[in-house]
């Protein structure tokens, strides 16, 4: 791979690389703000202007002051170049750290912030601003202008999630880039020029396609901002966790920003992955907030006024008394698409240990939920582990939850054991199931199963376990625990492990890790790496 030397380092670069791709890729950032690795060249802000050393030089006429004569005198300075525009080429040297380079970003710098106001304390991008990082990098001196800064548009609403603060803006056009090439959607523009120059709306229409919160996140700086977190928290209190999207079965990589001080997860934000590039849907970024939303932190028994709520204490007496007087083979057990690898297995291992193969899948049903894919990232199977599911169970499950209603009103069935709180069906649908003496729900979430559920089992969400999901080409990806669960709640897995043992079943599942080894040994996959378990699992 040929190679070019940047401030004495030697960095790699393929065919069709500009200086500041080939930099980035090795983990050198040169300043920019226009520049995105997902994004065409746009070159229009000038921050990643570089010297490039080797082969002819360029001088560029300058009047520089001289101290002595107390006068500016011609002189010359190095032509610098844009990094995002410019090829490098074998042995070429580039340097983008010399005084000239530096004088030049102090000088972008200032002019981008002529105008800028300053709303900092305010602003929801503080804290992970471009301007504030660069501006103590490479300018770090007071404003010099004097005169009434120009003044436009504030709080503009561009559609139901993006809210336009124009004096904010640095014009990189990012937003107006990435939808046109990316979404497809050409609904952004920019008019008049200079410090005049503002994003606007097509005429008639609003931000509104399936990518807004994408617009949003690739601002490098203040201007447009989410209304769904716009003013919830500070970014420096927020910590991160490596998160697998649970909108669907493409899988994308995650960063969960969650607040360690109140156990709450506020926004889900895009992690680099061949999976998705640098993108997530508006969905899958807001999935987030089932965290806290509907939530089912309490044990109930009973159904509608009969209905008890239980201490955390009493719950594996409670279930594990009821299953123990079933007929096994007529107790059903429910794996759910859109719960873990591990919460799958732990439930499969439990019915093959009480001795039952009734298994059915609940899922997502997409028409009934209005969902629909695209070719960008919005995959078909609005499930995130269908795949991992059924490799939780070693075979494939044809059994629905339609088919679970239809054996129960044939009185093949006698109980259910199910992971919720999905299932793709409506509460009227289950009515069947209400007709049972014993239904046990565990889920994190109020849904449909749980409302016809007998018992109703609190688990921890996905936001607040080690887990694994498959994505639809068969991919394992574990994610890592953001929050821990409500006080006295647990995982699927270790609850039904709990269950299983008090019942005198062999599941001695007590962490994560063991959890994923014993799936390894029953269920031999391509990829070991994915049944390792995280740190601090």
């Amino acid at each position: 791979m040929p190679t070019f030397t940047l401030n004495g380092e030697t960095i790699p670069y393929q065919n069709g690389d500009t200086i500041i791709r080939a930099a980035w890729r090795a983990g050198v950032e040169i300043p920019h703000y226009c520049w995105h690795p997902g994004l065409s060249t746009a070159a229009n802000c000038r921050m990643c202007l570089v010297h490039i050393k080797s082969g002819r030089q360029m001088a560029m006429p300058i009047m520089k002051y001289d101290a002595k004569k107390k006068a500016y005198v011609p002189d010359t300075k190095p032509k610098l170049f844009p990094a995002c525009q410019m090829s490098p080429s074998p042995g070429m040297e580039v340097d983008s750290i010399s005084e000239d380079v530096q004088k030049a970003q102090a000088h972008v710098q200032e002019f981008l912030l002529l105008n800028h106001p300053v709303d900092c304390p305010i602003c929801d991008q503080a804290g992970e601003c471009k301007l504030q990082d660069y501006h103590e990098a490479h300018l770090n001196s007071a404003k010099r202008k004097r005169t009434e800064p120009v003044h436009k548009p504030k709080g503009v609403r561009f559609g139901p999630t993006i809210v336009y603060d124009a004096e904010r803006c640095i014009s990189c056009t990012r937003c107006v880039r990435f939808c046109d090439e990316v979404v497809g959607d050409p609904v952004l523009d920019s008019r008049e020029r200079g410090n005049r120059c503002e994003i606007i709306v097509s005429p008639g229409r609003e931000l509104d396609h399936d990518y807004t919160l994408m617009t949003e996140h690739v601002c490098p700086v203040g201007a447009l901002t989410s209304r769904d977190f716009r003013f919830k928290a500070r970014v420096w209190f927020l910590k991160s966790a490596d998160g697998v999207c649970n909108g669907c079965a493409k899988g994308c990589n995650s960063h969960v920003d969650y607040d360690p001080r109140y156990g709450k997860v506020y926004r889900l934000r895009p992690r680099d992955s061949k999976i998705n590039d640098f993108w997530m849907c508006d969905h899958g970024m807001l999935s987030y907030q089932s965290q806290t939303e509907a939530r089912i932190t309490v044990p109930v028994a009973g159904r509608g006024e009969e209905a008890d709520t239980l201490l955390h204490e009493e719950i594996v007496d409670e279930v594990s008394s009821r299953l123990a007087t079933k007929n096994a083979s007529k107790v059903a057990f429910v794996l759910n698409a859109t719960a873990t690898t591990e919460d799958n297995f732990a439930l499969a291992r439990f019915a093959e240990l009480l001795g039952s193969n009734r298994i059915y899948l609940a899922a997502r049903n997409a028409e009934a939920e209005g969902w629909y894919a695209d070719e960008i990232l919005r995959h078909e199977d609005p499930n995130p582990n269908r795949a991992g599911a059924l490799r939780a169970a070693g075979r494939d499950i044809t059994e629905t939850v339609e088919d679970l209603v239809s054996d129960v009103l044939s009185g093949d069935v006698e109980a259910v054991v199910a992971l919720g709180p999905e299932c793709g069906l409506t509460t009227d649908a289950l009515s069947a199931l209400e007709k049972l003496e014993d239904v046990i729900c565990l889920t994190s979430n109020e849904g449909a199963l749980a409302s016809v559920a007998s018992v109703q089992v609190p688990v921890a969400h996905w936001a607040e376990v080690f887990g694994t999901y498959s994505n639809y080409e068969g991919k394992e990806q574990s994610f890592f625990r953001a929050v821990p669960p409500p006080e006295g709640v647990v995982p699927a897995w270790e609850q039904i492990s709990q269950i299983a043992r008090a019942m005198g079943l062999d599941l001695p599942f007590e962490k994560t890790g063991e959890v994923r080894s014993a799936f390894a040994k029953a269920r031999p996959v391509a990829t070991p790496e994915a049944a390792q378990p995280a740190q601090g699992a």
